[in-house]
């Protein structure tokens, strides 16, 4: 028997040690971004004007955060003495992510030279739509959805970014997490919207948006050519479609008729009837040319200076003396409201140098370009990557300054993005950029013969006599970038 206890006693001493729990200790790298980096990249994508609602409304939700006196500092730059003998920098609120200062050359121009453009009193594109969103019963986090999607939308009023992307930066510019298919919702009841069309993800959506609102006695036949032979009508190929979808020619042109009819760009004929066109951009920075130098000068001048309010610190300095619990929850709340204050001005000051640094390493680039007052021609191919490492960010920062982003040259106001461009080969082994060829490529099209358009190789000829290296299909390709349709297509 007490071999057999001592059997029973073994198998239970090997089943405890058998579950017994064991820490093992691994290594992962995962990207952690501090509070003012998140900051810093929801800013970089505003606009100045923006950005200046954006301080606005940070001063009212943090106290923590007081306006200096045009008197006592310039731009976020040294502070003069304050009566208590303390000393106030843009150095106290840095943290480890803050970049150098940049100390470009003419970076600190005064800011009385900005010039102000006023902005058209009428409504805009956008306000007419977040009117209409406002409409719909909406919790607070559908209408942020919506907006975003609304402030996604492309000139044209169609939307041309993917769900998953836009899922992606849902997440990370506004912490809302969602998917596709709640994005495809919201997005559904946003095409509800007038004008007919918008917000469709293809041109063929938004002609079939167009189409079901109408009552044309022919919306089933439309309806029809639209879904199952969109190929053939896109291509003109309108002797094909009765055959393909065994209806009658007549009815079949009257059909194609009313489509034609419809607005392919529902975005536009809004902004004509709201006067967008007559508003002006305000642009971010400012380009003047003296002599042989370039001055850049910043707009955002309108930018209050911040610091952390003083009588705050002294607070939580007070309170923090004290053991009991009221004290240590309101030194908690002063604390928790100094830190916001310090990344928010930090995350201010890291966009500004960012946007300088990077400006300065484009007006650099193109400085032929420049001084020669706007001869395309000296537009040096440039692509996000030379300015990345240029101005020492990475790729992904530059792409975020450069998007949605204007400035004003001596003979107009461009888009940050006019100056990017990709190379092209010539016949004598330099490059040109890619918006020359652009230029010579429209020439060569807008002087053909109507009667026999020039096909992409006999454009390939031509562009070679001039001295471009290239290949058919590339003509092909930069002719589709201009929304310039095929030979047989332009045929008149």
């Amino acid at each position: 028997m007490s071999g057999e206890y001592n059997r029973v006693d073994l198998t239970i001493y090997m089943a405890k040690k058998s579950s017994v729990q064991k820490q093992v200790q691994t290594q992962t790298q995962a990207l952690s971004l501090s509070p003012q980096q998140v900051i810093f990249a929801r800013l970089l994508e505003l606009s100045a004007a923006e950005v200046e609602d954006r301080v606005r409304s940070e001063i009212i939700d943090n106290p923590a955060i007081e306006v200096v006196a045009s008197d006592e500092t310039g731009y976020f730059g040294e502070a003069e003495d304050s009566a208590d003998g303390t000393y106030n920098s843009a150095d106290d609120y840095r943290i480890e992510d803050d970049i150098p200062d940049y100390n470009g050359w003419d970076y600190h121009a005064p800011r009385t030279t900005a010039v102000d453009i006023p902005v058209s009193a009428d409504t805009s594109f956008g306000e007419n739509l977040l009117l209409q969103l406002a409409e719909l019963p909406f919790d607070d986090r559908e209408t942020e959805i919506g907006k975003y999607l609304i402030g996604s939308l492309e000139e044209s009023g169609l939307l041309y970014k993917s769900l998953d992307e836009l899922a992606d930066e849902l997440n990370i510019y506004t912490g809302i997490i969602t998917d596709e298919e709640e994005l495809a919702a919201i997005l559904k009841k946003i095409q509800t919207f007038e004008p007919a069309g918008i917000a469709a993800r293809s041109l063929q959506e938004c002609l079939l948006i167009q189409v079901e609102r109408n009552n044309a006695p022919s919306r089933a036949v439309q309806q029809q050519i639209l879904s199952e032979a969109y190929d053939e009508f896109s291509h003109k190929r309108w002797e094909q479609i009765p055959a393909k979808l065994n209806i009658g020619e007549e009815e079949c042109r009257a059909a194609i008729a009313e489509i034609t009819k419809l607005n392919p760009r529902p975005g536009a004929s809004l902004t004509e009837t709201l006067g967008l066109s007559r508003q002006q951009i305000i642009p971010d920075y400012t380009i003047e040319i003296c002599d042989e130098d370039i001055v850049l000068t910043s707009n955002s001048g309108a930018l209050p200076e911040l610091r952390v309010s003083e009588e705050y610190c002294a607070m939580l300095e007070e309170q923090s003396k004290s053991a009991s619990a009221e004290s240590r929850n309101a030194a908690q709340f002063l604390r928790q409201k100094i830190e916001a204050a310090k990344n928010f001005i930090g995350a201010i000051r890291q966009r500004e140098q960012t946007l300088a640094s990077t400006m300065e390493a484009i007006v650099k680039f193109q400085r032929e370009f420049l001084l020669s007052g706007g001869d395309e021609s000296l537009l040096r191919p440039m692509i996000l990557e030379d300015i990345a490492k240029a101005s020492g960010y990475d790729i992904s920062t530059v792409s975020r300054v450069s998007n949605s982003r204007y400035v004003q040259l001596p003979w107009g106001i461009f888009p940050l993005k006019y100056f990017f461009s990709d190379a092209v080969s010539t016949s004598d082994g330099g490059e040109k950029s890619v918006r020359e060829l652009y230029r010579a490529l429209q020439e060569l099209i807008d002087s053909e013969d109507k009667s026999a358009p020039l096909t992409d190789g006999e454009l390939m000829e031509k562009l070679q006599a001039q001295g471009y290296t290239m290949a058919r299909r590339t003509v092909a390709k930069y002719r589709e970038h201009l929304n310039i349709p095929t030979a047989r297509l332009r045929k008149e």
